[in-house]
């Protein structure tokens, strides 16, 4: 059974180093970014869960903000667009807390949470906090008990469970949230042996990065997986995340390469392949690229989000492709 996409077009907000915003009036900057981006068209706002900034984004010491507490506040302050952490850290908190707070925030936007959920991978900012960073294996076995205990806390009343790595011995969570199925999970990552067959039995949507041809082999392995154990994988939402660019000129798109590939650690030609960019033709092209893929949701991070005639244009074009 094919369920409407979770997401067509989305926003992550991943850096809050704004150009000449004193930290006071950072907030107030980010509504507007987050209010704009919704009479674009965006349909979906998510956070980023670090709490050092990370090297793709900016330098560690830039202004940074917790995931929850900010999608919390911008659940008050807009009215359609879905809100979520792109993803969740497991680690960070215990799932049953996660659960209830990802339901506080679908009760402040009556019904827009999703709960964005992932193993973790920054091993600097667990170090620095006093958090433990365990294995691989250990993180991504974690994170199958963390989605199982949070979809009980958003179904079941006073559920229990006990695993290798949690347990929970009947919590309340009320209010519930708004829909009876709870909050949508979406899983992100990409690993093939573990996470992708996690997200198969456990998923309501997953979050893919890098070009076409990855995407689609990644698709084709969620796939396999759902046959495996006889789901249906239209069931599931595929998302993809990376950059989005829509230049005037070839040197402005080589000034934004140049910026995007610092980030990355990559030459700006490299950097290109991680990213939708050039004309708006162009763009519309690439999007097109990873829709016959069967991506069905396009989450994007803009190296200015605060460039708001830029927003309007980068959503204006991947919405007018995936629902046209």
């Amino acid at each position: 059974m094919t369920r409407p996409p979770l997401t067509r077009v989305g926003l992550q907000i991943a850096g809050y180093s704004f150009p000449g915003v004193l930290d006071q009036d950072l907030f107030g900057h980010l509504t507007d970014i987050a209010r704009a981006a919704e009479s674009t068209g965006f349909d979906s706002l998510w956070t980023m869960d670090h709490v050092h900034q990370i090297a793709s984004v900016g330098d560690r010491e830039e202004p940074i903000l917790e995931a929850y507490t900010t999608l919390a506040a911008l659940a008050a302050v807009t009215s359609s667009a879905r809100l979520g952490v792109l993803v969740s850290a497991c680690g960070f908190r215990n799932p049953a807390l996660l659960a209830k707070m990802v339901t506080t925030i679908d009760i402040i936007s009556r019904g827009r949470a999703v709960l964005g959920i992932g193993a973790g991978w920054h091993e600097e900012e667990c170090r620095s906090y006093g958090m433990d960073f365990p294995s691989a294996g250990h993180r991504l076995r974690a994170l199958n008990e963390a989605v199982q205990i949070c979809r009980a806390m958003f179904t079941e009343h006073q559920p229990r469970f006990k695993g290798t790595y949690y347990s929970i011995d009947e919590p309340l969570n009320v209010p519930g949230p708004i829909n009876p199925d709870g909050p949508p999970i979406l899983i992100g990552g990409g690993g093939e042996k573990v996470l992708i067959p996690t997200v198969a039995r456990l998923g309501d949507a997953c979050n893919f990065f890098g070009g076409p041809a990855t995407v689609a082999h990644k698709i084709k392995v969620l796939k396999d997986a759902c046959a495996a154990v006889g789901r249906d994988p239209g069931e599931i939402t595929k998302t993809w995340l990376g950059t989005a660019i829509i230049a005037d000129s070839e040197q402005q798109l080589q000034d934004s390469l140049e910026l995007l590939g610092s980030r990355l650690n990559l030459p700006p030609s490299a950097a290109r392949g991680m990213a939708l960019c050039g004309t708006r033709a162009e763009v519309q092209r690439q999007v097109a690229e990873y829709q016959a893929v069967g991506v069905e949701g396009m989450i994007v991070t803009l190296l200015d989000p605060s460039d708001l005639d830029h927003l309007h244009q980068v959503g204006t074009t991947i919405r007018g492709v995936l629902c046209g």
